[in-house]
Order: C-alpha cells, then sequence, then structure tokens
C-alpha cells in the first residue's frame, strides 16, 4: 500500500525568536519554489509556535507541539494542552518523545492519554515507542515496541490521525543510527501489531517513521525500506540545508 511520506522536524529545546523564524522561513520559501514527494511537519519549541506558523502559512509546511497535557484545561502549571495547540493553528503534537519518557517518567499509560486528548482536540497525533540500548542488547527490541504500541497507541487510532515514530534511544542524538536492516526489522514488527490491534487496512495505511539519528547522508537508504514511511528528524532539522535534503531524499 502507498503511504505519503512525513518529514518531522522535532526542534527539541532550541532556537530564540530570531532564528527559529529564519529557519522556518527558509523552509517555506523552498517548498514555495520547490518541490517534494512528502508531507513536512515542524515542531518549534512553545515559545516559537506563533512566530513559525505565521512564517510557514500558504508554504504546505504544517505546524506541531512537542508534548501536549492529558486534560483540556485546568489547574496544570507549565502545561499546554492539546486543545490550545489546535487554537493556535497547529495540526499535530508529539507525545511520548524517549526524552520525556525518560526525563519526566512517562509512562505508555500517561502517553495514551496525551494521544488520546490530541485526537480529541482534532490534532494529528505522533505516538513515538523505542528501546534502550541495554534491551537492545537483551535481545528485547522487538519485544519492548510490541509492549509500548499495544501501551500508548490511542484508542481511536486511524491511519489519517495516528502515526507512530519508531526511536532506538541508542541512536538519539548519538550519531549512531540502526542499519538500514536493523530499523526496517523493527518497522515490519510495529506494523505487525499494527494489524492485530487495528487490522489489516489500518495497520497497512499507517505510518511508521524512523526517529533515530536519520539525516542528509543516510536517508535515501533508510527511506527505501518498505515499512519506513519518513523521519521524525532531531538535529538535522535545525539546519535548513539538512532537512531539505533529506525531505528531497524521499522516494
Amino acid at each position: 500500500m502507498s503511504r505519503r511520506i512525513l518529514i518531522a522536524g522535532n526542534w527539541k529545546m532550541n532556537c530564540l525568536q530570531a532564528d527559529g523564524t529564519a529557519l522556518a522561513a527558509d523552509l517555506a520559501s523552498r517548498m514555495k519554489s520547490g518541490s517534494v514527494k512528502c508531507d513536512m511537519l515542524v515542531c518549534p519549541p512553545f515559545t516559537l509556535l506563533k512566530g513559525v506558523l505565521d512564517a510557514v502559512a500558504g508554504s504546505g509546511i504544517a505546524v506541531g507541539g512537542q508534548d501536549c497535557h492529558a486534560a483540556e484545561k485546568g489547574a496544570h502549571t507549565g502545561d499546554t494542552s492539546a486543545w490550545m495547540l489546535k487554537d493556535l493553528g497547529c495540526a499535530a503534537v508529539i507525545v511520548g518523545h524517549s526524552e520525556r519518557r525518560t526525563n519526566h517518567a512517562e509512562t505508555d499509560a500517561v502517553v495514551k492519554a496525551k494521544a488520546e486528548a490530541a485526537l480529541a482536540a482534532g490534532l494529528m497525533v505522533i505516538v513515538c515507542i523505542g528501546e534502550t540500548l541495554d534491551e537492545r542488547d537483551a535481545g528485547k527490541t522487538l519485544e519492548v515496541n510490541r509492549t509500548q504500541v499495544q501501551g500508548s497507541l490511542p484508542d481511536g487510532a486511524t491511519a489519517e490521525n495516528t502515526v507512530i515514530a519508531y526511536e532506538p534511544v541508542w541512536a538519539i542524538g548519538t550519531g549512531r543510527t540502526a542499519t538500514p536492516d536493523q530499523a526496517q526489522e523493527v518497522h515490519a514488527a510495529i506494523r505487525s501489531e499494527l494489524r492485530g490491534k487495528l487490522g489489516e487496512a489500518a495497520a497497512n495505511g499507517m505510518r511508521i517513521l524512523y526517529g533515530g539519528s536519520m539525516n542528509a547522508k543516510n536517508a535515501a537508504d533508510l527511506l527505501s525500506q518498505a515499512d519506513i514511511d519518513g523521519g521524525l528528524i532531531g538535529g538535522a532539522a535545525l539546519k535548513a540545508d539538512d532537512f531539505w535534503t533529506i525531505a528531497q531524499s524521499c522516494p
């Protein structure tokens, strides 16, 4: 089944207003003057969302948040709800990134609740899963990812509103990358798990992104794999040339 590739940039906690807006405007200009065979999404820090939304308006680049709270509103100091992101003009949100799972002790149940809030607010949700180096060395890679799919996928998930991002924790920000064959093996196992949970049609249509140090040099090889439907890009998303090269690598 043909799935349109999604190239998503996770800017993490980087960029101030001037740099972030300039990066977004650069990408928007390239989109308007060129063409890519993929959907493009950028997820800047909360402080940059409005400026980035304005900078990419009309370019075809979507904007998303990096996290959301499970509640619509309330006494949650420092948090942002999915409804607030939607109200601002965002199209998507990332939940369950390994840095959230590690630094904020987020469980599969917490990730699922956030994902369900995102769907309720009308956002597309990118649900992140992935194993640590210790888990990979222990031969638990497929088991860990299957368990996280079962525990983190929101009720109501469809191929249209939900994306899975497989991000081997040992490859995030380290410069280490799973080989195309290693990544494909896990992506295929994730899709198999989705078939059991959602059915054949939804599993075949749902996009599964690779999120472990994809860059301008390795993107083409990774994106050529049958079950890799795009990338959740970290460091390379902060450089317009690199992010654009990744987008142009889409088959």
